[in-house]
């Protein structure tokens, strides 16, 4: 057996002894419970649409080792080099998000997946970690005084990555980057004035996408009205939730993955309430909640101004995108096509959060002094 002293100074070592191993078992354990889920849901779907009973299973299940050793790989990283990852990475999905657009295919009336080398990839997944560390970069720049114009490059930056995905067009995810970019500029240390602007901003921008985009009016309208058109999925997955009850019909047990068309990826919740009960579904909520409330509290003692923005937004974008998917299970707002992190089915969204998540815990391992920047 081997074993990792104190007074270990290999790399691994050093990592071990400085990285935050909570947060990566909650994050191995969301990991797992994902992988019974897709286990549990996916064969009936798959059935469905004719394909092979293990199809999607076998395409999870390719993604999940790669996504727990970028997460490994990543985490091992200094901060100054998880700034360099960032902004190759953002690079690359900008130039993939262009290509996108004029390469890509169009599924359900958006355009947001490129095939390369014969393995389809939604660059925009990419976009969400590799931003939120950029645009942290931007404004600590600002805030040093160098000379850079910090915060002016971010708001370009933020106003092309916007841009594009309004193209494809995916208001959704949007809304999240607008959400952890405005986050990060608010404890940059943006002026009262600039906040009240930004809420007015982005309600008008709710507000224009409203009568700009007939999908996303057309899910507002069924929110507020389930009368107005098909609400087909949304209250199958509250049937689902009901018949599951506390413990669950069993393992195997259920019956809304074989009628439920996204029952594997945007509805996947609807399955783990059928079968397992409130129990699990309670037990995902919190390990969600773990994550990001312990990742904000190690913050709390951060003297570093990128390490704090940056980590923040990124924490801000995975309990986002979990809120989402959640409150659009149990009907709490307009349905909106995000995955649970971990959890639903899909290999660029694994890919991207595992990113993400390597870099959440890179930047919040114990540093001493200078220590690990370069």
């Amino acid at each position: 057996m081997i074993t990792l002293s104190r007074t270990d100074t290999s790399v691994i070592g050093r990592w071990w002894w400085t990285v935050d191993r909570w947060t990566m078992a909650a994050l191995a354990l969301l990991a797992g419970i994902g992988a019974m889920l897709i286990l549990a849901a996916s064969p009936a779907v798959a059935e469905r649409i004719g394909t092979d009973h293990f199809h999607f299973v076998r395409r999870q299940f390719v993604f999940l080792p790669p996504a727990m050793l970028v997460i490994f790989a990543v985490s091992l990283l200094p901060p100054r080099q998880i700034r360099r990852l960032a902004a190759v990475g953002f690079l690359g999905a900008m130039l993939l998000m262009a290509a996108t657009l004029m390469l890509g295919q169009e599924i359900k009336g958006a355009t947001r997946w490129v095939s390369l080398a014969g393995i389809t990839i939604q660059p925009s997944e990419f976009i969400k970690p590799t931003f939120a560390v950029v645009a942290a970069w931007m404004f600590t720049e600002q805030r040093l005084g160098n000379g850079v114009p910090g915060n002016a490059i971010s708001l370009g930056l933020y106003l092309l990555v916007a841009a594009l995905l309004l193209l494809q067009p995916d208001v959704g995810m949007t809304l999240v980057v607008s959400a952890v970019w405005f986050v990060e500029f608010f404890l940059a240390g943006l002026p009262l004035v600039w906040v009240l602007l930004g809420m007015v901003t982005g309600l008008g921008g709710l507000v224009a996408a409203y009568f700009t985009f007939s999908h996303v009016a057309s899910r507002i309208d069924r929110f507020l009205d389930p009368s107005a058109g098909d609400s087909y999925q949304v209250t199958t997955a509250l049937h689902a939730f009901h018949s599951g009850g506390l413990l669950g019909r069993g393992p195997g047990e259920g019956r809304v993955k074989a009628v439920l068309p996204d029952a594997h990826t945007d509805f996947i919740m609807a399955v783990a309430g059928e079968e397992f009960g409130l129990i699990l579904c309670l037990l995902v909520v919190g390990l969600f909640a773990f994550i990001v409330l312990r990742g904000f509290a190690r913050m709390l003692a951060e003297e570093n101004l990128f390490v704090l923005l940056a980590t923040s937004g990124l924490l801000v974008q995975f309990g986002l995108q979990a809120i989402i998917n959640l409150a659009s299970t149990l009907h709490l707002m307009p349905t909106k096509g995000m995955t649970l992190p971990f959890i639903s089915y899909g290999g660029s969204s694994m890919l991207a959060l595992a990113l993400g998540m390597g870099m959440v815990l890179a930047l919040t391992r114990k540093r001493y002094g200078r220590e690990g920047w370069s």
